[in-house]
């Protein structure tokens, strides 16, 4: 989905609810420019809900006003689904929805333009803001808070984009499933991990047996990816532990083993409380 195009099309007026319906769905499908739009007009029906007769009427008419133009044809099971592109100067040209930020006119009494305060007393104006006021009106995001989040946006496009290329869809939808399971306290890394155990499992796979983006992260089958690398890492700290007890053992009888553990070793004894400094310094471990 790109944003930008989104963003342009929910700002104008299209003339009807039906129009505007599909130009948004359409706009979901595009790239920042506008183009590498192909859904039939089945898929524009199903998801948009409108009737068939609907959709083949406004999107005949959009070619026709120039806001959508063809742009190649892909093949498809039915034969094949056409190519569009949004063409942003044309939707831009449109009226725009945004209210204007002056006044309309003239009134015989001046509009008011701080918050109501009540009745004065003596003619003395009450307080300038209202007592909630801390509560309504929110302070704008600090950079640093910027920053943290648009950081945060790109791993999540990281993760997405890790998904089979051809595959994906509804991008929208994905970033906030994706932003839901980051929420509930899934590690963003292990998160990529899993998309692209799923691609790799999955390249060998025909098209129709890859599921695609929105359903898969809205079905959470990053789970068992998930599942099986807490597995493996519980398997390794178990090795890990057995390995320190080794290591334990020879520093404790002070073998000529203790020559092959390392700095880090010696750390995670001691952390682990597996050794005293006393027999670190008798094994030749310690100054």
């Amino acid at each position: 989905m790109s944003w930008r195009v989104a963003n342009e099309c929910a700002e104008r007026r299209f003339g009807s609810a039906a129009r505007k319906q599909i130009i948004m769905f359409l706009a979901d499908k595009a790239s920042d420019d506008g183009s590498g739009i192909w859904c039939s007009k089945g898929t524009i029906q199903r998801h948009t809900e409108l009737g068939e007769s609907t959709v083949k009427r406004t999107i005949s008419d959009f070619l026709k006003e120039g806001i959508l133009i063809e742009t190649g044809r892909r093949p498809c099971k039915n034969g094949f689904t056409v190519i569009y592109r949004i063409v942003l100067a044309r939707v831009m040209a449109l009226e725009s929805m945004t209210e204007p930020d002056e006044g309309t006119g003239s009134t015989v009494d001046p509009v008011q333009t701080e918050p109501g305060t009540g009745a004065t007393v003596d003619g003395v104006r009450g307080p300038g803001w209202t007592p909630n006021h801390p509560e309504t009106i929110h302070k704008p995001p600090t950079r640093k808070r910027a920053e943290a989040a648009a950081v945060e946006d790109e791993r999540f496009e990281k993760i997405l984009g890790a998904y089979p290329k051809d595959r994906q869809r509804g991008k929208a939808a994905c970033l906030v499933r994706i932003e839901e399971a980051v929420k509930e306290g899934v590690d963003p890394d292990d998160l990529l991990r899993a998309v692209q155990a799923y691609a790799t499992e999955s390249e060998g796979f025909t098209r129709s047996k890859v599921c695609f983006a929105d359903n898969w992260f809205a079905d959470r089958r990053w789970q068992r990816f998930l599942d099986a690398l807490a597995e493996k890492r519980q398997a390794q700290t178990a090795l890990t532990a057995d390995h320190h007890v080794r290591l334990a053992a020879w520093v404790r009888d002070r073998s000529p083993m203790c020559k092959h553990i390392t700095a880090p070793q010696v750390t995670a004894l001691v952390t682990a409380g597996l050794v005293t400094d006393g027999q670190l310094r008798a094994a030749g471990l310690a100054a």
